[in-house]
């Protein structure tokens, strides 16, 4: 039997289920080479780039969403981006259902991702190469110790001496005298281009004073540790165990947990997409997100001598999050009791490959929740918290990016990324003047940013939204007045974005700015304010290059911590949608979007982006491996419930001063200042050991309490 046959009816056998796949689940195996083959067969063999769910419209999705036995399910169809023997580049639609090529488009002037079959196939270029052979010479690596020669193959972002229409890598090249050598400790000073697609070395950039290959290493592996005194002995085991399992569960790739309910979707580029984010608020289960991901960031380099005016990687829409994730181990990435879910993606050829436990998913401890203890009677109560979290850790060459997506129980959401991994490095000569673009680590590592663009779908109690900017701000009277006469007035000054322009927007830390997700159509009982999720993000540093610069241009969606745009769809990059060797002219992605800035953003189905981050200044500290560097930003309800919505999570700690009183068991002489009164089991009161356990011994100084009749 044809395999395309075969693979058709695999694929009607899956729709045919009680239960297909729902419409935002990733492409399974079989539907991955559905898709290539279908391809194959029309246009004969091709080298693909990325083939990935081609997401439901969304006014046809929320239709199936608000009714799923009924409502028509939105067909299922997969992209295609795909390279023919001539290198020519195309963009593809697959219809899965009827398995045929709904749209074929050719592409001029853009280049795809770069995969991580192509950055290995240009290691082994460059150590066979004459001129890298002849460079490695000169700096006294001899020929036949080029299998020690390494390199990161980077997209080579933007070189006008070679334009948009070859698909190029920059390799920046390394040493290591030893297999388990750290390589960035032996950078070397030259830089070949590739040509990815011919895999011909077309160019060696070279400096015009020559630096030497370091002649020292520093390594962080097991036996170097224990070369230089070993690993730390007192720490004691730190178990995490649930003895009764999980608190969430999983239907397919729907989670619910603590009322919240959600879809994990995953895509090559951005990694976890989580989807139709609700709320059950006792009983009304209330929307939220309609979608949520890092959709693109940037890590520009510091340092302007050509060539690493070229390091400014876009590492999800030139590599990929999803492509460079790693397959997740238990205890080491994850502790607890995890549930993990893979990723699917073809290869070059068009045959799927699974990264096994791409995502985990588990619960953690999340310290106290809330706590009051009252000074006068020494009630008490505690309850303490925990948290869901789904995660991912991809590679981009050198650097880690741990993504962590935490819901709380009392209805925050938060992401938090890690930063680990190794430094960048460059080769230096002796005494070498820094010039203050880096700093020399042991060899030198350049001043750098990483900025993450969050992509935020809202459907705050529904699907028109608008945004608030929120600064706090001293009352406008001056001290002494009627209106202020002790000067100590401030108040929360809320500007309404009512068109795109108006909402392009910057951090300012001087006012705690924070940006209010609103429904205007709705007002809280209490307050008589807008329902609201607040974005709390103060790890917002700006775009340092300059205006006009390269990056200023390719990364347009990092001019501003906040832009909100109309939804369209299929606006989901902003940076667009094929970014290596993008000129930044005209800008693509975001900026495009923007157009005059006139578009109505109030009371609309919106899109709120919002561009975080770090400036690194590296250390020796960071060096050979850097410990982890957190960021982290919150999305808190604001007048979106009535009142505290974690009151129902049971207490791990409770006593009312009724239960003080009734529960004294003896006198306490005030002189002794070490007396101490003992809490018998009480009903409703809960220690460590449950409800109903008996309650610890406290203190409660030098005060004598009568026992109530």
């Amino acid at each position: 039997m044809p395999i395309l046959e075969r693979l058709k009816q695999l694929n009607a056998h899956l729709y045919g289920l009680s239960q297909p796949p729902h419409p935002f689940d990733p492409l399974s195996n079989t539907e991955v080479e559905y898709v290539t083959a279908i391809v194959r067969e029309k246009y004969g063999q091709l080298k693909y780039n990325a083939v990935t769910l081609n997401e439901p419209l969304k006014k046809e999705m929320l239709a199936w969403l608000a009714d799923e036995e009924n409502a028509p399910r939105p067909r299922r169809k997969a992209e295609v981006v795909a390279i023919d023997k001539s290198f020519i580049l195309y963009d593809g639609i697959v219809d899965l259902i009827d398995g045929k090529i709904i749209a074929w488009e050719k592409l001029e002037g853009v280049q795809p991702m770069i995969t991580l079959e192509d950055l290995q196939a240009t290691e082994i270029l460059v150590r066979k190469d004459p001129k890298v052979i002849e460079q490695c010479l000169i700096l006294g690596i001899p020929e036949e110790d080029m299998d020690k020669v390494y390199c990161d193959p980077w997209t080579i972002g933007y070189d006008e001496r070679f334009g948009s229409n070859i698909r190029l890598q920059q390799a920046l090249m390394y040493y290591r005298p030893n297999i388990d050598d750290v390589q960035y400790a032996y950078p070397l000073d030259f830089c070949p281009v590739v040509n990815t697609e011919t895999g011909e070395i077309i160019h060696i950039d070279v400096p015009d004073v020559r630096r030497p290959v370091n002649t020292f290493g520093s390594n962080y592996n097991p036996a170097d540790i224990e070369k230089e005194g070993g690993y730390r002995t007192d720490l004691k085991p730190l178990n995490i165990t649930q003895p009764e399992g999980v608190s969430f569960t999983m239907d397919g790739r729907k989670a619910s947990w603590q009322n919240f309910s959600f879809h994990i979707g995953f895509n090559a580029r951005e990694g976890i997409i989580l989807n139709n984010i609700t709320y059950n608020d006792k009983g009304n289960v209330r929307p939220l997100f309609y979608r949520m991901s890092l959709a693109e960031m940037v890590v520009p380099y510091g340092n302007p001598e050509h060539p690493h005016q070229r390091k400014h990687a876009f590492d999800l829409g030139e590599y990929g999050g999803g492509y460079m994730t790693n397959s997740l181990s238990l205890g080491c990435d994850c502790k607890g009791s995890i549930h993990y879910l893979d990723a699917n993606f073809p290869n070059r050829a068009g045959a799927a490959v699974t990264i096994k436990n791409a995502v985990c998913i588990h619960e953690e401890d999340a310290g106290i929740l809330f706590k009051h203890t009252d000074y006068r009677d020494d009630s008490v109560i505690v309850t303490r918290g925990r948290k869901l979290v789904v995660s991912q850790v991809f590679t981009a060459a050198n650097y880690e990016y741990c993504v962590y997506w935490i819901f709380h129980q009392d209805a925050t959401i938060q992401l938090e990324i890690k930063l680990t991994g190794i430094l960048n490095t460059y080769a230096m000569g002796p005494g070498e003047d820094t010039k203050g673009w880096g700093t020399e680590v042991h060899p030198g590592a350049h001043n750098h940013q990483h900025l993450f663009c969050l992509r935020l779908d809202p459907q705050i109690d529904g699907q028109k939204n608008t945004v608030f900017q929120v600064d706090a701000t001293p009352g406008a009277a001056p001290a002494g007045s009627t209106e202020n006469k002790y000067g100590n007035a401030f108040y929360a000054n809320k500007i309404k974005y009512t068109k795109v322009k108006e909402s392009l927007s910057d951090y300012e830390g001087s006012t705690t700015r924070t940006w209010d997700i609103c429904n205007t159509n709705k007002v809280h009982p209490y307050s008589g304010k807008f329902p609201s999720y607040k974005l709390v993000s103060r790890e917002v540093p700006r775009l340092l290059p300059k205006e006009g610069s390269l990056v200023w241009k390719r990364a347009g969606f990092a001019r501003h911590a906040i832009h909100v745009t109309p939804y369209a769809d299929g606006q989901l990059n902003p940076a667009g949608r094929h970014v290596c060797q993008t000129s930044g002219e005209p800008s693509r992605g975001l900026p495009e979007w923007i157009a005059d800035g006139n578009a109505n953003i109030e009371d609309e189905d919106i899109v709120v982006w919002h561009t975080f981050g770090l400036t690194h200044f590296p250390a020796p500290e960071d060096f050979p491996i850097m410990p982890a560097e957190p960021l982290s930003l919150l999305l808190r309800p604001r007048n979106f419930f009535l009142r505290n919505p974690a009151l129902d999570v049971p207490p791990s700690y409770s006593s009312t001063p009724n239960q003080v009183a009734s529960q004294w068991k003896g006198v306490v002489d005030r002189s002794d200042k070490a007396s101490t009164l003992a809490f018998g089991p009480a009903e409703g009161c809960c220690s460590t050991g449950g409800p109903g356990a008996a309650g610890p011994v406290r203190s409660v100084g030098p005060f004598v309490f009568k026992k109530s009749e």
